[in-house]
């Protein structure tokens, strides 16, 4: 699985993942609805961080389809509301 992170590059990791970071995408789209935007973005850096620490990243003169984009950590709340309205970054 290839995961962009916005402004970053991309990583390639293991789908084994997916589940891990489906939970984070739906506890991000309950606190962007309760307007907690400390939660947020603590829960997008541990998102990234997932991304990061279980990814290898990919040589970035290589640009493949992303099976995932994820936004930077510097994410306004008005702008995060947009991106992960609905089922969020990853449909359940």
């Amino acid at each position: 699985m290839i995961i962009r992170i916005m402004n970053e590059g991309q990583y390639e990791v293991s789908a084994d993942l997916l589940d891990d970071l489906n939970k984070l995408d739906n506890e991000i789209v309950g606190l962007l609805e309760s307007g907690d935007e400390t939660g947020f973005r603590e829960v997008l850096k541990e998102f990234i961080s997932m991304v990061r620490t279980n990814g290898k990243p990919l040589d970035p003169d290589v640009i493949m389809e992303s099976d995932l984009i994820v936004p930077p950590e510097d994410l306004t709340l008005s702008e995060a509301v947009r991106v992960f309205s609905g089922e969020g970054l990853i449909p359940d």
